[in-house]
């Protein structure tokens, strides 16, 4: 990996060409704008490349081998990784794991996981969600008894996104079944995929991809060092990871990427000259202007090293509702072939329009429901009765 030089220090325009012309000349053709989830295989040659110039973790420290950006540069990092339409690599173990390792992982922890997840060595997901415990998380039943140096963990995630992908998994157990409230006795734990008893089933989304698992433990032994942060206090830790996740999803990528779909439609179909669909254009145009300067305002909080607070609830509202709309409108301005699935030829433009509507519809859902957010802000932000 190549040493890391001050961007900070850069002019932003001297520090966005740099972007821009790497991402133009390094970047898989074939890859730009695809609206699944890219998979580890499609992208592992990418990483390395990022790696090498010392790119894979813009949001990380430097002293951790990340970029090290402050939110202007964070921003236009992000805005040309837009641009180009650079497919989101499996990155959990940068934009989630990372983090909470460096704030709440053992120095041990810490050497051990992080060069390995910034060399694409390690690649994580994440084991939460279970048949019973989605937005509800807390009421998880996986367990992970204790039994000597290890944890036995048995039980079940589900959609549990390219798990099967994954090196290693962070996994919320429950340590102590006798605990008064729900949100006590849980820990957070690091694991292998591979490690026996670990059994991953792909499920198969509206879109005929695979992106989601069901994860199955059945008597797995995981070494009690690889705990983070204290026994029975892993909602301390989840709750700082899903600060973490709602500004990854919070991001105005998926937005973007859709909006810039429905321009190259309405100019190939002529309805930028037409006044209803330009207001409704521009409208959602807009909103994703708010939505880049809000994540930009929750970027800054992270750099200065300040916790993310409940109203980051609000970047993940924001960023999946108005992705929802925008393809809504493509699809509308797709007419006949805006409701078959595949790529489609319209007045000469192509474009994967039902796929992007198929796709934005769990983005209410995941990462925490759309209502549960609102109330998360109704109580801990606007401080409402319940």
């Amino acid at each position: 990996m190549n040493a890391i030089p001050d961007y900070n220090a850069m002019g932003d325009d001297a520090f966005r060409h740099e972007v821009r012309t790497f991402f133009e000349a390094e970047y898989p053709q074939e890859l730009r704008y695809i609206l699944r989830r890219a998979r580890w295989a499609e992208m592992k040659d990418w990483w390395r490349k990022l790696y090498e110039k010392g790119w894979a973790a813009p949001n990380w420290p430097c002293e951790w081998g990340g970029m090290g950006l402050d939110a202007v540069k964070m921003l236009i990092f992000m805005a040309e990784i837009e641009r180009h339409g650079i497919a989101r690599a499996p990155d959990q173990g940068i934009t989630h794991i990372g983090p909470i390792l460096m704030k709440f992982g053992t120095d041990a922890q810490k050497q051990h996981y992080l060069p390995r997840s910034l060399a694409g060595e390690y690649v994580w997901c994440q084991g939460y969600s279970e048949p019973n415990a989605g937005s509800d998380l807390a009421s998880l039943q996986t367990s992970a008894a204790i039994d000597g140096d290890r944890f036995v963990i048995n039980g079940q995630k589900i959609w549990t996104s390219l798990a099967d992908d994954a090196t290693h998994i962070y996994v919320l157990v429950r340590t102590d079944k006798q605990a008064k409230r729900k949100q006590e006795g849980i820990s957070l734990v690091l694991a292998e995929t591979k490690t026996p008893g670990i059994t991953i089933r792909p499920i198969r989304n509206i879109a005929g991809h695979e992106e989601f698992c069901h994860v199955f433990f059945d008597n797995v032994h995981v070494p009690r060092e690889n705990l983070v942060g204290k026994l029975n206090d892993g909602w301390t830790v989840a709750k700082a990871l899903l600060s973490f996740e709602r500004l990854s999803i919070g991001s105005p990528r998926r937005p973007s990427y859709a909006l810039r779909r429905l321009e190259m439609l309405a100019r190939a179909t002529g309805l930028l000259s037409d006044a209803a669909f330009m207001d409704r254009y521009l409208a959602l145009k807009l909103d994703i202007e708010d939505l880049g300067s809000l994540y930009g305002r929750f970027v800054e909080q992270v750099k200065r090293g300040e916790p993310l607070w409940q109203d980051v609830s609000m970047l993940k509202i924001w960023s999946m509702e108005t992705w929802q709309r925008l393809t809504e409108l493509l699809v509308e301005t797709g007419g006949e072939e805006g409701v078959i699935t595949g790529v489609r030829n319209i007045a000469g433009a192509e474009a994967d329009i039902l796929d992007s509507f198929y796709y934005a519809r769990p983005g209410t859902i995941l990462g925490g429901t759309s209502e549960i957010q609102r109330n998360i802000l109704s109580r801990y932000v606007l401080e409402l009765p319940t």
